[in-house]
């Protein structure tokens, strides 16, 4: 699914005082605790690659937090294949105490100035503070209003990114010294979507925080003096932390650590939990455990239900290929099941550039990105296994290369998810119901065998299967009412939300707009994410 993206990634660290010292240092010196960031974060590279950065803590220096960020992937940021650089970073901003963040935006500006963490120096150091977010708010519009109507007030950016920063700045504005728990309660009655919160400040206060929904993942663990959070678990398993001491955060709580102590506390009354399907079939890194749930065994049960769905004809001229890499679970299981070979018929292009590729658009950059083999491909069956599709133009791309260049006989599309037919305003960058491919075909009736013929005929398939609705909550299992799957039923769990699918509606609807208006507008919606 080379064409949906997810917003960002956090990562905290803390090394508790007076408890010793870790053996999972790379230093036996608990200022050095701040070295651990960088891996985390590269962990979590999968979830953003256009920036990174790390706010760190130490009382030993005159600057008590300090940020390094930068456009980059975290190894350029970072300077992971050059020592010196590295070491120079890591020394000036040792800190027994750090919170880190990766990011990716579909729009806006590319620059230092909108990667995080944001830090806000004051005079007083418990309103000197830094703060890194994963998610998006989806009542940005009315947020940003109300800042804006006052005459006095400015934003620099349109993320609400900075809406956040200006929020936590007045819940500590004047004499206002709230518990950490009370301030976040405070913003959980303001903001309506998704945000995990990474935060410290100059009194080596931190928190690491979810949303009352859960929607977007965020794990931990502790073990003797040493405290590690990251949006994935992955990232906890392979710094060394051992399985049982890994948890998931839950809805509405937050870690808390002041004056050296921490405790788990509830900011927020947990309605239901609203976990984002996503997250398991395609963001999260196959090796992660999300809320108690296996990524790796989510996409194995998609492969089977795949399986247990296939029509198309199966003999000795019939293999399986998945799209790398997201997908080489799913299709490795349909292919067990079905008894025919799952082969590497594309391959991707590792060292293709981050966030720029030559070319002028997507259907260039798919070209770049895989390569099929004729080798593998030559006079077969193919059955070509994707995580989803969204706008549609990477699978027309990777069709017309896998016949062309691949000379395979046949391609049949099997998609390990049901048709997106919903935008996302939680955090993935599909924002317009314009923009996505299966509504155009669906314009609200259910997939017929009929509409799934055109659908394949639009991209140049011979065939394409879609799971249906109720696979999802089947595979990941947990219950539907557990999960946010607003992209594929329309049923958002915030009022924001709701509120903002009638507006993507209604643009949709309009057919006297041109192409460019029925776009969103930066009063509808957020226009850039986190």
């Amino acid at each position: 699914m080379a064409e949906l993206h997810h917003e960002c990634g956090v990562a905290a660290i803390y090394h508790l005082p007076d408890r010793g010292v870790s053996p999972l240092l790379t230093q036996p010196d608990p200022e050095q605790a701040s070295r651990l960031i960088p891996r985390l974060l590269l962990d979590i590279q999968n979830r953003g690659q256009l920036a990174a950065g790390m706010t760190t803590f130490s009382p030993h220096r005159n600057q008590l937090i300090d940020t390094h960020k930068e456009v980059g992937s975290v190894t350029e940021v970072f300077h992971l294949n050059h020592p010196e650089g590295y070491e120079r970073l890591m020394k000036e901003y040792a800190g027994r105490a750090a919170i880190g963040h990766v990011r990716y935006a579909t729009c806006g500006k590319d620059d230092r100035s909108y990667a995080q963490p944001f830090e806000r120096h004051h005079i007083e150091k418990s309103k000197w503070f830094s703060f890194a977010f994963n998610g998006q708010l989806a009542n940005y519009p009315e947020l940003r209003e109300e800042l804006l109507s006052r005459s006095d007030f400015h934003l620099a950016r349109e993320t609400d990114t900075e809406i956040l920063m200006h929020s936590i700045c007045q819940e500590l504005s004047g004499d206002k010294k709230p518990e950490l728990a009370d301030l976040l309660s405070h913003l959980a009655e303001q903001f309506d979507g998704a945000y995990n919160i990474v935060f410290l400040n100059a009194l080596g206060d931190m928190f690491v925080a979810r949303d009352p929904l859960g929607i977007r993942p965020l794990c931990y663990a502790i073990e003797g003096p040493l405290f590690a959070a990251a949006s994935e678990s992955v990232a906890l398993a392979n710094m060394g932390f051992r399985t049982e001491s890994i948890k998931s955060l839950a809805p509405g709580n937050a870690i808390i650590i002041k004056d050296g102590q921490i405790s788990l506390k509830e900011f927020a009354r947990s309605p239901r939990s609203a976990h984002c399907f996503f997250e398991w079939i395609y963001f999260a890194n196959v090796c992660s455990t999300l809320d108690d749930r296996s990524v790796y065994l989510t996409r194995k049960a998609l492969g089977e239900e795949l399986a247990r769905l296939e029509t198309a004809p199966i003999d000795g001229d019939t293999i399986v290929v998945p799209v790398p890499d997201t997908a080489k679970a799913a299709a490795d299981s349909m292919a067990f099941q079905l008894g025919v070979p799952c082969l590497e018929g594309l391959i991707r292009n590792r060292y293709v550039g981050r966030t720029f590729i030559e070319g002028r658009n997507r259907s260039d950059k798919a070209r770049m990105k895989y390569t099929p083999l004729p080798e593998v491909l030559a006079g077969k069956r193919v059955l070509l296994v994707e995580d989803t599709i969204v706008r549609s133009t990477t699978m027309k791309a990777l069709i017309s290369q896998l016949r062309e260049r691949g000379r395979a006989s046949e391609v049949h599309v099997r998609v390990a998810c049901p048709p997106i037919i919903a935008p996302c305003f939680y955090g993935i960058d599909m924002s317009t119901v314009s923009e996505l491919f299966a509504p155009r075909f669906l314009k609200g009736r259910e997939l017929t065998p009929e509409i799934s013929q055109q659908m394949a005929d639009a991209l140049g398939a011979d065939s394409l299967q879609y799971l249906p609705l109720d696979a999802i909550a089947r595979c990941v299992e947990m219950p539907k009412d557990s999960l946010c799957q607003a992209c594929l039923d329309g049923k958002y769990p915030t009022p924001a939300g709701r509120r903002l699918y009638q507006v993507a509606l209604a643009n949709h609807g309009d057919e006297t707009c041109s192409t460019e208006k029925r776009t969103y507008d930066a009063h509808d919606f957020a226009t850039v994410r986190t």
